[in-house]
């Protein structure tokens, strides 16, 4: 039996390859591509597949919130995030969201392959590495979106630029630092950046 799949990446690049990896696997079929978690969205309920392998972060939805939609909306799609976040905060929200398989985006094509296949057989998959990180970093206070904002401000970007990298206003990403320096309890968004990195949420 074949087992059907769609795959959304913003980036070309990945997307293409990754298509062109899986299309060599006999039992796996990429019927659809997305280049947005919008485009995810209405590609996975016009196509129906079995699968849906999402990358975390995309224009419009991220990943997490395409599958926090399709087990509404096409219960019968299993999602699994692909992702260069591996984040233990994203991987809490991603299981509790209900996706079935979370793999970094440096695992290889069989590594992937064979996730698709456990994910497909109704079980899950979730990278080893990733689980111990999660367990060992304990809840995060920051929210997704403080953790985001707050790792593109790490090398020092301004304000404008993490807004433009992060699809938000500069109002918004003002607010987001602000409460993760708040929530850390450090002065600025530099202290912050080094706590969460210690304590393993960035």
């Amino acid at each position: 039996m074949t087992i059907s799949v769609l795959l959304a990446d913003d980036e070309t690049l990945i997307r293409d390859a990754v298509a062109a990896l899986l299309g060599l696997q006999e039992d796996i079929e990429v019927v659809a591509v997305a280049s947005s978690g919008d485009e995810a969205l209405a590609a996975a309920l016009r196509h129906q597949p079995d699968i849906a392998l999402l990358d975390l972060q995309m224009p419009g939805l991220d990943g997490i919130e395409v599958a926090e939609k399709l087990a509404t909306q096409l219960p019968t799609c299993r999602c699994m995030i692909v992702t260069s976040h591996g984040r233990p905060g994203y991987l809490r929200r991603a299981l509790e969201t209900g996706v079935r398989g979370f793999l970094p985006k440096t695992s290889s094509a069989t590594v992937l392959a064979d996730a698709v296949r456990t994910v497909h057989k109704g079980g899950r998959y979730v990278d080893p590495e990733l689980a111990a990180d999660a367990i060992a970093a304990g809840a995060s206070p920051l929210t997704t979106r403080e953790s985001d904002v707050l790792e593109l401000a790490a090398d020092g970007a301004p304000v404008e630029e993490i807004a433009s990298r992060a699809h938000l206003s500069p109002g918004t990403v003002r607010n987001y630092l602000s409460a993760a320096v708040a929530k850390l309890g450090v002065t600025n968004r530099h202290e912050a950046v080094r706590v969460a990195r210690e304590r393993g949420w960035l």
